[in-house]
């Protein structure tokens, strides 16, 4: 209000129309995230990775303060929609992040982009965005969808499995998914078993998976989904033949609290571990614990990065946010340290980065937990960057 009663002073001083135009006194971020429903734990564990992130800048990106506002999307398009239309239009937000799922940042994504507001994705990275319909608005700190199920279909023929199971979503990151394992993995496919998103109860294809007999069963079933499937997986009795794989979303710190021991044994891949030996990474875990008395998922890590991000492009730029060209090269060139170590952007603003294999084992203190074990890729590209014409 006082910039503003200045300028029409200044404007009236001087017979002109003075330009308007300040530096921002605030960020302010929308934070839209899935709270409740299955899906809940995901959106949680972003939000609280990022709220950690603001804890260590104390709460500014720069010199600047920061006001996040949050939003619960319930997993439902037209509660998205609703949300960004929000904050886009009443709360003027300068950055926006949060979403879990793939087909709701899909449903949003022209919205935001129309907007010329930037997206740090903290989670989805659907393949559209990879590739043909890359947007100079969206960036994406965590992953494209394929690329973890690729270092798992890897993994799988590398250790000799000839005749797999597949179970997903039948949603768009589940697609890619599947397509991602399929990548990597040379050998025989059993079946391709698509699941309704949300789905709790798995037995029909549990009874499905116990006709095909297949050597091991690869699973993308993120939060609530995953929980169910690997309960009734093993109270099913078909662990005692048939591995279990699945992506590090599929089998993360907020599955294991969940179902506990039944998992010890099960493979994953992840591009990060709370194990991983760098002074960001052990800073990060140690006061996540302190915090919310867990160990942080790969959930709440990528929160963490989006947030260390944002702040890298706010100092970049100075503090000059309203200068959107800029704002967009400082977040490019991504001047911070991730929880993973080192990161960049490649062309299409997704991650180069490493891919490393996983199993579910008990820590030296007692605790069924995740333990990184060796980089199955390095300095990986998505599979889509070539189609990439970022304009």
């Amino acid at each position: 209000m006082k910039k503003t009663l200045l300028c029409l002073l200044l404007s009236s001083i001087a017979a002109t129309n003075a330009n308007c135009a300040f530096a921002a006194d605030k960020v302010k971020v929308g934070m839209v995230t899935t709270l409740s429903g299955a899906g809940a734990g995901l959106g949680v564990d972003i939000r609280d990775g990022f709220s950690l992130a603001m804890k260590h800048l104390d709460n500014k990106f720069g010199n600047l303060p920061v006001e996040v506002i949050t939003g619960d999307d319930q997993q439902n398009p037209d509660a998205t929609k609703q949300l960004v239309d929000k904050l886009i239009k009443k709360d003027k937000v300068d950055l926006m992040t949060g979403i879990v799922f793939s087909n709701l940042m899909l449903a949003v994504g022209p919205t935001i982009f129309g907007a010329k507001v930037h997206y740090i994705s903290a989670n989805a990275g659907p393949s559209q965005y990879a590739g043909e319909q890359c947007n100079p608005y969206f960036f994406n700190v965590a992953w494209q969808n394929d690329s973890l199920h690729e270092a798992v279909g890897k993994q799988v023929n590398d250790k000799g499995f000839k005749n797999v199971a597949l179970v997903a979503p039948n949603y768009p990151a589940g697609k890619d998914a599947l397509t991602g394992f399929k990548r990597y993995y040379k050998g025989k496919v059993a079946e391709e078993i698509y699941t309704k998103l949300g789905q709790l109860d798995y037995a029909t294809e549990l009874a499905q998976i116990r006709g095909l007999k297949p050597d091991a069963v690869y699973i993308f079933l993120p939060g609530g989904m995953g929980i169910n499937f690997i309960k009734q997986f093993v109270d099913a009795g078909l662990s005692k033949n048939t591995q279990l794989f699945g992506p590090g979303f599929s089998a993360d710190e907020d599955i294991i609290k969940a179902v506990g021991a039944p998992m010890l044994g099960m493979f994953n891949a992840s591009q990060w571990g709370h194990d991983m030996d760098n002074p960001q990474n052990k800073r990060f875990v140690a006061d996540f614990q302190k915090e919310y008395g867990r160990l942080p998922s790969l959930y709440a890590s990528q929160g963490y990065d989006a947030a260390m991000l944002m702040d890298s492009a706010v100092r970049g730029v100075k503090g000059k946010i309203e200068d959107k060209d800029a704002l967009g090269k400082a977040i490019k060139a991504a001047n911070f340290k991730s929880v993973r170590g080192d990161f960049k952007f490649n062309s299409n603003h997704y991650p180069v980065q490493n891919y490393y294999a996983r199993i579910i084992s008990k820590d030296a203190q007692g605790r069924v937990t995740n333990k990184t074990l060796s980089a199955v890729f390095t300095n990986h590209p998505d599979a889509y960057v070539a189609s990439c014409k970022m304009q």
